[in-house]
Protein backbone atom coordinates (compact mmCIF):
# COMPACT_ATOMS: atom_id res chain seq x y z
CA UNK A 1 0.00 0.00 0.00
CA UNK A 2 1.31 3.57 -1.15
CA UNK A 3 1.22 6.10 1.50
CA UNK A 4 1.05 9.89 1.24
CA UNK A 5 -1.32 12.12 -0.44
CA UNK A 6 -1.87 10.77 -4.30
CA UNK A 7 -5.53 12.63 -4.34
CA UNK A 8 -4.55 15.09 -6.81
CA UNK A 9 -5.49 14.05 -10.62
CA UNK A 10 -6.34 10.29 -9.25
CA UNK A 11 -9.97 9.31 -10.40
CA UNK A 12 -12.26 7.68 -7.80
CA UNK A 13 -14.59 4.44 -8.13
CA UNK A 14 -18.27 4.12 -7.07
CA UNK A 15 -19.27 0.64 -6.65
CA UNK A 16 -22.67 1.74 -6.77
CA UNK A 17 -25.81 0.95 -5.77
CA UNK A 18 -26.73 -2.49 -6.55
CA UNK A 19 -24.81 -4.98 -8.89
CA UNK A 20 -26.92 -6.99 -10.51
CA UNK A 21 -25.41 -7.20 -13.99
CA UNK A 22 -28.42 -8.31 -16.33
CA UNK A 23 -31.10 -6.27 -14.28
CA UNK A 24 -28.97 -3.40 -14.73
CA UNK A 25 -30.95 -1.35 -17.49
CA UNK A 26 -34.11 -2.17 -15.45
CA UNK A 27 -32.43 -0.67 -12.67
CA UNK A 28 -31.62 2.28 -14.95
CA UNK A 29 -34.94 2.53 -16.29
CA UNK A 30 -36.45 2.80 -12.80
CA UNK A 31 -33.86 5.61 -11.03
CA UNK A 32 -34.70 7.76 -14.60
CA UNK A 33 -38.29 7.63 -13.59
CA UNK A 34 -38.21 8.55 -10.37
CA UNK A 35 -35.83 11.19 -10.91
CA UNK A 36 -38.17 12.49 -13.72
CA UNK A 37 -40.75 12.83 -11.44
CA UNK A 38 -38.53 14.09 -8.48
CA UNK A 39 -37.29 17.13 -11.06
CA UNK A 40 -41.42 17.72 -11.83
CA UNK A 41 -42.75 17.38 -8.81
CA UNK A 42 -40.54 20.32 -7.53
CA UNK A 43 -40.23 21.98 -10.64
CA UNK A 44 -44.21 22.31 -10.68
CA UNK A 45 -44.83 23.21 -6.99
CA UNK A 46 -41.88 26.28 -8.04
CA UNK A 47 -43.87 27.40 -10.51
CA UNK A 48 -47.39 27.32 -8.69
CA UNK A 49 -46.26 29.12 -5.84
CA UNK A 50 -44.44 31.51 -8.50
CA UNK A 51 -46.94 32.20 -10.92
CA UNK A 52 -50.20 31.95 -8.26
CA UNK A 53 -50.89 35.29 -5.60
CA UNK A 54 -52.79 33.39 -2.99
CA UNK A 55 -49.75 31.32 -2.36
CA UNK A 56 -47.11 34.30 -1.83
CA UNK A 57 -46.79 33.68 1.45
CA UNK A 58 -44.09 33.09 3.99
CA UNK A 59 -45.07 29.13 4.09
CA UNK A 60 -45.43 29.06 0.49
CA UNK A 61 -41.72 30.40 -0.23
CA UNK A 62 -40.24 28.23 2.31
CA UNK A 63 -41.57 25.55 0.71
CA UNK A 64 -40.26 26.85 -2.81
CA UNK A 65 -36.95 27.39 -1.38
CA UNK A 66 -36.92 23.57 0.18
CA UNK A 67 -38.70 22.63 -3.66
CA UNK A 68 -35.61 24.15 -4.89
CA UNK A 69 -32.80 22.14 -2.95
CA UNK A 70 -34.67 18.87 -3.39
CA UNK A 71 -34.09 19.23 -7.31
CA UNK A 72 -30.56 20.55 -7.15
CA UNK A 73 -30.28 17.41 -5.09
CA UNK A 74 -31.18 14.85 -7.49
CA UNK A 75 -29.50 16.74 -9.41
CA UNK A 76 -26.27 15.94 -7.58
CA UNK A 77 -26.28 12.33 -7.06
CA UNK A 78 -29.20 10.37 -8.99
CA UNK A 79 -27.68 11.23 -13.08
CA UNK A 80 -23.94 10.29 -12.06
CA UNK A 81 -25.57 6.84 -10.19
CA UNK A 82 -28.10 6.63 -12.86
CA UNK A 83 -25.10 6.37 -16.02
CA UNK A 84 -23.43 3.83 -14.04
CA UNK A 85 -25.58 1.27 -14.06
CA UNK A 86 -24.76 1.49 -17.32
CA UNK A 87 -21.26 1.78 -17.51
CA UNK A 88 -18.36 -0.08 -16.94
CA UNK A 89 -15.60 2.59 -15.80
CA UNK A 90 -17.78 3.57 -12.90
CA UNK A 91 -15.54 6.35 -12.14
CA UNK A 92 -15.43 9.75 -11.24
CA UNK A 93 -12.77 12.34 -11.28
CA UNK A 94 -11.05 13.91 -7.93
CA UNK A 95 -12.41 17.02 -8.28
CA UNK A 96 -15.77 16.20 -9.13
CA UNK A 97 -15.91 13.65 -5.74
CA UNK A 98 -14.99 17.02 -4.30
CA UNK A 99 -18.04 18.77 -5.51
CA UNK A 100 -20.63 16.36 -5.13
CA UNK A 101 -19.30 16.25 -1.35
CA UNK A 102 -19.72 19.48 -0.92
CA UNK A 103 -23.16 20.53 -3.01
CA UNK A 104 -24.78 17.51 -0.93
CA UNK A 105 -23.39 18.62 2.65
CA UNK A 106 -24.69 22.13 1.72
CA UNK A 107 -27.71 21.11 0.29
CA UNK A 108 -28.64 18.55 3.47
CA UNK A 109 -27.96 20.92 6.09
CA UNK A 110 -30.16 23.92 4.16
CA UNK A 111 -32.90 21.36 3.99
CA UNK A 112 -32.28 20.16 7.29
CA UNK A 113 -32.29 24.08 9.04
CA UNK A 114 -35.35 25.21 6.68
CA UNK A 115 -37.69 22.45 7.86
CA UNK A 116 -37.52 23.62 11.25
CA UNK A 117 -37.62 26.95 9.95
CA UNK A 118 -40.74 26.02 8.54
CA UNK A 119 -42.04 24.31 12.06
CA UNK A 120 -41.53 27.78 13.69
CA UNK A 121 -44.10 29.08 10.83
CA UNK A 122 -46.50 26.97 11.36
CA UNK A 123 -45.66 27.47 15.02
CA UNK A 124 -46.55 31.29 14.13
CA UNK A 125 -49.60 31.09 12.01
CA UNK A 126 -51.48 28.34 14.57
CA UNK A 127 -50.56 29.79 18.28
CA UNK A 128 -49.72 33.69 17.94
CA UNK A 129 -51.81 33.94 14.38
CA UNK A 130 -52.24 38.24 15.72
CA UNK A 131 -48.95 38.40 15.61
CA UNK A 132 -48.30 36.26 12.55
CA UNK A 133 -47.37 39.07 10.23
CA UNK A 134 -44.90 41.00 12.16
CA UNK A 135 -42.64 37.62 13.76
CA UNK A 136 -43.24 36.25 10.13
CA UNK A 137 -42.13 39.30 8.34
CA UNK A 138 -40.64 39.55 4.87
CA UNK A 139 -36.97 40.78 6.50
CA UNK A 140 -37.56 37.50 9.03
CA UNK A 141 -38.07 35.35 5.99
CA UNK A 142 -34.96 36.28 4.32
CA UNK A 143 -32.75 36.15 7.11
CA UNK A 144 -34.14 32.51 7.33
CA UNK A 145 -33.46 31.40 3.57
CA UNK A 146 -29.89 33.23 3.79
CA UNK A 147 -29.23 31.56 7.40
CA UNK A 148 -30.05 28.33 6.02
CA UNK A 149 -27.87 28.45 2.81
CA UNK A 150 -25.08 30.31 4.51
CA UNK A 151 -24.69 28.11 7.55
CA UNK A 152 -24.89 24.74 5.72
CA UNK A 153 -22.17 25.91 3.04
CA UNK A 154 -20.06 26.79 5.68
CA UNK A 155 -19.98 23.74 7.17
CA UNK A 156 -19.89 21.85 3.78
CA UNK A 157 -16.76 23.92 2.59
CA UNK A 158 -15.05 22.93 6.15
CA UNK A 159 -15.38 19.20 5.94
CA UNK A 160 -15.12 18.93 2.05
CA UNK A 161 -11.49 20.66 2.59
CA UNK A 162 -10.74 19.10 5.19
CA UNK A 163 -11.56 15.57 3.74
CA UNK A 164 -10.12 15.70 0.54
CA UNK A 165 -6.86 16.82 1.78
CA UNK A 166 -5.99 13.72 3.56
CA UNK A 167 -4.44 10.89 2.20
CA UNK A 168 -5.97 8.71 0.18
CA UNK A 169 -3.96 5.28 -0.17
CA UNK A 170 -4.12 2.15 -1.86
CA UNK A 171 -7.59 1.68 -3.07
CA UNK A 172 -9.98 4.18 -5.00
CA UNK A 173 -12.85 2.20 -4.35
CA UNK A 174 -16.12 4.33 -3.05
CA UNK A 175 -18.23 1.38 -1.59
CA UNK A 176 -21.28 3.86 -2.09
CA UNK A 177 -23.33 5.56 -5.45
CA UNK A 178 -21.79 8.91 -4.91
CA UNK A 179 -19.31 10.63 -2.67
CA UNK A 180 -20.19 11.09 0.91
CA UNK A 181 -17.89 11.83 3.90
CA UNK A 182 -18.06 8.44 5.49
CA UNK A 183 -17.99 6.44 2.60
CA UNK A 184 -14.71 8.25 2.18
CA UNK A 185 -12.99 8.09 5.25
CA UNK A 186 -12.52 3.77 4.92
CA UNK A 187 -10.11 5.02 2.28
CA UNK A 188 -7.82 7.10 4.55
CA UNK A 189 -4.93 6.12 4.99
CA UNK A 190 -4.40 7.65 8.56
CA UNK A 191 -6.57 7.89 12.04
CA UNK A 192 -9.51 9.57 11.17
CA UNK A 193 -11.09 8.91 14.94
CA UNK A 194 -10.91 12.81 16.11
CA UNK A 195 -12.63 13.76 12.92
CA UNK A 196 -15.04 11.58 13.12
CA UNK A 197 -16.37 13.69 16.13
CA UNK A 198 -16.49 16.59 14.20
CA UNK A 199 -18.74 14.77 11.88
CA UNK A 200 -21.21 13.88 14.86
CA UNK A 201 -21.19 17.35 16.40
CA UNK A 202 -21.74 18.63 12.72
CA UNK A 203 -24.61 16.28 12.53
CA UNK A 204 -26.19 16.74 15.68
CA UNK A 205 -26.69 20.36 15.46
CA UNK A 206 -27.76 20.79 12.43
CA UNK A 207 -29.81 17.80 12.27
CA UNK A 208 -30.84 17.15 15.88
CA UNK A 209 -31.45 20.38 16.87
CA UNK A 210 -33.63 21.20 14.41
CA UNK A 211 -35.84 18.03 14.79
CA UNK A 212 -36.19 18.68 18.42
CA UNK A 213 -36.93 22.28 17.86
CA UNK A 214 -39.73 20.81 14.88
CA UNK A 215 -40.84 18.07 18.17
CA UNK A 216 -41.44 20.63 20.29
CA UNK A 217 -43.25 23.53 18.24
CA UNK A 218 -45.77 20.65 17.07
CA UNK A 219 -46.15 19.89 21.08
CA UNK A 220 -47.28 23.21 21.55
CA UNK A 221 -49.23 23.33 18.17
CA UNK A 222 -51.03 20.07 18.84
CA UNK A 223 -52.23 21.33 22.80
CA UNK A 224 -53.57 24.89 20.83
CA UNK A 225 -55.77 22.60 17.87
CA UNK A 226 -57.30 20.46 20.27
CA UNK A 227 -58.29 23.44 21.96
CA UNK A 228 -60.08 24.87 18.64
CA UNK A 229 -63.85 25.06 18.86
CA UNK A 230 -63.76 24.96 15.25
CA UNK A 231 -63.44 21.26 13.51
CA UNK A 232 -63.01 22.59 10.05
CA UNK A 233 -60.03 24.49 11.69
CA UNK A 234 -58.22 21.63 13.29
CA UNK A 235 -58.59 19.34 10.49
CA UNK A 236 -56.98 22.39 8.45
CA UNK A 237 -53.93 22.40 10.81
CA UNK A 238 -53.36 18.65 11.69
CA UNK A 239 -53.51 18.22 7.72
CA UNK A 240 -50.55 20.78 7.28
CA UNK A 241 -48.52 20.02 9.93
CA UNK A 242 -48.74 15.90 9.64
CA UNK A 243 -47.38 16.59 6.33
CA UNK A 244 -44.44 18.84 7.53
CA UNK A 245 -44.12 15.63 10.36
CA UNK A 246 -44.04 13.02 7.89
CA UNK A 247 -41.25 14.97 5.40
CA UNK A 248 -39.42 15.39 8.40
CA UNK A 249 -39.29 12.34 10.28
CA UNK A 250 -38.31 10.51 6.97
CA UNK A 251 -35.37 13.03 6.36
CA UNK A 252 -34.31 13.41 9.98
CA UNK A 253 -34.04 9.64 10.37
CA UNK A 254 -32.02 8.73 7.44
CA UNK A 255 -29.54 11.74 7.83
CA UNK A 256 -28.88 11.42 11.66
CA UNK A 257 -28.31 7.55 11.10
CA UNK A 258 -25.68 8.15 8.91
CA UNK A 259 -23.85 11.05 10.35
CA UNK A 260 -24.40 10.17 14.75
CA UNK A 261 -22.97 6.93 14.24
CA UNK A 262 -19.28 5.95 14.96
CA UNK A 263 -17.92 4.51 12.11
CA UNK A 264 -17.26 1.46 13.37
CA UNK A 265 -21.08 0.83 13.09
CA UNK A 266 -21.13 1.59 9.42
CA UNK A 267 -22.30 -0.85 7.22
CA UNK A 268 -21.64 -0.47 3.40
CA UNK A 269 -25.03 -1.61 2.45
CA UNK A 270 -27.12 -0.16 5.26
CA UNK A 271 -25.70 2.97 4.04
CA UNK A 272 -26.56 3.08 0.75
CA UNK A 273 -29.83 1.79 1.57
CA UNK A 274 -30.49 4.65 4.02
CA UNK A 275 -28.91 6.94 1.57
CA UNK A 276 -31.33 6.06 -1.13
CA UNK A 277 -34.20 7.59 1.52
CA UNK A 278 -32.61 10.92 1.77
CA UNK A 279 -30.98 11.22 -2.11
CA UNK A 280 -34.51 10.22 -3.65
CA UNK A 281 -37.53 9.12 -1.54
CA UNK A 282 -37.21 12.42 0.42
CA UNK A 283 -36.99 14.79 -2.43
CA UNK A 284 -39.87 12.78 -4.35
CA UNK A 285 -42.20 12.68 -1.99
CA UNK A 286 -41.82 16.60 -0.37
CA UNK A 287 -43.97 17.81 -3.28
CA UNK A 288 -46.29 15.34 -3.69
CA UNK A 289 -47.16 15.36 0.21
CA UNK A 290 -47.30 19.09 0.51
CA UNK A 291 -49.49 19.73 -2.94
CA UNK A 292 -51.95 16.55 -2.19
CA UNK A 293 -52.40 16.98 1.00
CA UNK A 294 -52.98 20.99 0.38
CA UNK A 295 -56.36 22.61 -0.55
CA UNK A 296 -54.05 25.90 -1.53
CA UNK A 297 -52.13 23.80 -3.71
CA UNK A 298 -54.18 21.89 -5.75
CA UNK A 299 -56.09 25.09 -6.66
CA UNK A 300 -53.47 26.81 -7.93
CA UNK A 301 -53.07 23.39 -10.26
CA UNK A 302 -56.70 23.42 -11.29
CA UNK A 303 -56.41 27.23 -12.33
CA UNK A 304 -53.10 26.75 -13.56
CA UNK A 305 -54.44 23.83 -15.80
CA UNK A 306 -58.14 26.14 -16.56
CA UNK A 307 -55.77 28.45 -18.02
Amino acid sequence: MTTGNQSSGTDFVLVGLFQYGQMNTLLFAVIAILFSAAVMGNATLILLIRLDIRLHIPMYYLLSQLSIIDMIYVCTTVPKMAANFLSDTKTITFLGCEIQTFVFLSLGGSEALLLGFMSYDRYIAICHPLHYPILMSRKTLCFMVICAWSSSSTNALVHTLYVFQLPFCGSRLINHFFCEVPSLLPLVCQDTSRYEYTVLLSGLLILLLPFLAILASYARVLLVIFQMSSGRGQTKAISTCSSHLIVASLFYATGLSTYTRPHSWHSPEQDKVVAVFYNIITPLLNPFIYSLRNKEVLGALRRLLEQ
